[in-house]
């Protein structure tokens, strides 16, 4: 699963931490990936203020940049195989 910015919509905490500002809502079951792409801009958390849990979980491989240009040169990778 390729996921860009959308912190918090992803972040497993709305269903396994009931003290947590986004228990409840509705989210992407992206942690059910077999492998997650996360595109960032910095580790900094999301609209909520809370960490994301699926950042830190071991299938999950951070890409950091602006997402239009590291989409792009993502999207030129794949194309070049």
């Amino acid at each position: 699963m390729l996921v860009v910015g959308a912190n918090d919509v992803v972040n497993p905490a709305a269903k396994t931490s009931p003290g947590a500002p986004i228990y409840g809502m509705p989210i992407l079951n992206a942690n059910e990936a077999q492998q997650v792409v996360f595109m960032k801009r910095s580790m900094r958390p999301g609209f909520a203020g809370i960490d994301n849990e699926l950042l830190f979980d071991p299938k999950t491989t951070l890409l950091f940049g602006d997402a239009k240009d590291t989409m792009s040169k993502l999207l030129a990778a794949v194309k070049a195989q």
